[in-house]
């Protein structure tokens, strides 16, 4: 069983910065890929990013390419450094693990083990 917690989440000025951090319990984590999903109100949860559990290739939504950056360093924390920040970017962030990332990495369903969320919220 891997228990995530998140933290970092808060309130940022449209074009400032955050950093997302996801902490694992797992002893193994490194057996595991992670991914960051988002839920703004209203809305279903939606995908943001994913690091495999090897060799580190990313993947990211278009409404946060070149914007956000995924990063794990195999001592148990998956960050999510978002940057030049929109209102938009509003939402509820969870991280989350699954054993093995696929071409459907962006399918929360996929995903075996989900934290609880932080809050970010961009103000115009």
């Amino acid at each position: 069983q891997v228990q995530l917690v998140e933290s970092g989440g808060g309130l940022v000025q449209a074009g400032g910065s955050l950093r997302l951090s996801c902490a694992a319990s797992e002893r193994t984590f490194s057996i595991y890929a992670m991914g960051w999903f988002r839920q703004a109100p209203g809305k279903e949860r939606e995908f943001v990013a994913a690091i495999s559990r090897n060799n580190g290739a990313t993947y990211y939504a278009d409404s946060v390419k070149g914007r956000f950056t995924i990063s794990r360093d195999n001592a148990k924390n998956t960050d999510l450094q978002m940057n030049s920040l929109k209102p938009e970017d509003t939402a509820v962030y969870y991280c989350a693990a699954r054993r093995l990332l696929t071409s459907d990495y962006y399918n929360d369903y996929r995903y075996d083990y989900w934290g609880q969320g932080t809050q970010v919220t961009v103000s115009s």
